[in-house]
């Protein structure tokens, strides 16, 4: 990622009319909206759907942006304001809790069900359906907790940005992401055989889920998904804030969609361009 230095003159020379700066500064954060999407609604329809709508409006409130922060936390601030009132993805309309999804663990029948891979391979069943789960799981946060838990433990904000991003305290934030860490910790270590000591294994669960259409062997989205990198402007670590704090390794990053990638080039030729210049 370009320095804040850099980042604040590209964007100037965007709100100034240069399409090729604009188009620079949207692909140098569409990652990051991407996969903050992802995590805080579950499902890659919806982050795609969401990012969209978030891109739009880093585009067109570019103008505001005083470089009073670094540009990424600008970002982020967008998205989370976004993100929290976003109402259409699927577990807006069936919400999740630790409690359903622990019951649904214990007294799911995952036994004597037909194979349902339709020849795909179970191996890659299995590694879509615990990246898939651990995605989901964030679902059983509520929402504020989430986006604490997102930023802390995948982007590793650091307290000062990530409260800045929330519009709290840095202390409250740390309060915030150490209680969602140690509620994730805890169901995992009763549940979770991949990332705990539960009984509930992947490859066991294959069947039951795709019955259940929490996986589909047509459409593995978390296994196809390129896997990227991010990289933001913030300190280089992290405050630890609890033991359970090197437990969550299921938080990867993704490259964004090609379909994303196509929307920001639909942007630029559209008349929402037009702006990005008035302010």
């Amino acid at each position: 990622m370009n320095t804040n230095e850099e980042t604040r003159l590209l964007v100037q020379r965007a709100t100034a009319g240069d399409r090729a700066a604009l188009e620079e500064v949207l692909a140098g954060v569409q990652d990051l909206v991407f996969n903050l999407s992802l995590r805080m609604l579950g499902t890659f329809p919806d982050a795609e759907d969401a990012s969209q709508e978030i891109l739009l409006r880093v585009m067109t409130h570019l103008s505001s942006f005083r470089g009073e922060s670094a540009f990424s936390t600008w970002v982020f601030r967008i998205a989370a304001n976004y993100l929290s009132g976003y109402r259409k993805h699927l577990f807006a309309q069936r919400p999740l809790s630790f409690e359903f999804y622990g019951e649904d663990i214990k007294n799911g029948t995952v036994e004597d069900l037909p194979d349902l891979s339709q020849d795909v391979s179970r191996e890659l069943l299995a590694e879509e359906l615990k990246l898939s789960c651990t995605n989901v799981m964030l679902q059983c946060l509520d929402t504020e907790s989430r986006c604490a838990f997102i930023l802390g433990t995948m982007f590793r904000l650091d307290s000062a940005a990530a409260g800045e991003v929330l519009g709290i305290s840095p202390e409250n934030y740390r309060q915030r992401l150490s209680r969602a860490r140690k509620r994730m910790a805890a169901f995992l270590e009763e549940y979770c055989g991949e990332y705990g000591h539960g009984e509930c294994r992947c490859a066991r669960r294959v069947d039951y889920a795709i019955q259940c259409r929490r996986i589909s062997p047509q459409r593995l989205d978390f296994t196809a998904a390129r896997p990227g990198s991010l990289v933001l402007e913030v300190k280089a670590a992290m405050e630890e804030l609890d033991a359970d704090s090197q437990r969550f390794a299921f938080c990867k990053a993704y490259q964004s969609p090609e379909r994303l990638r196509g929307m920001i080039r639909e942007l630029l030729d559209s008349t929402a361009f037009s702006t990005v210049t008035k302010a």
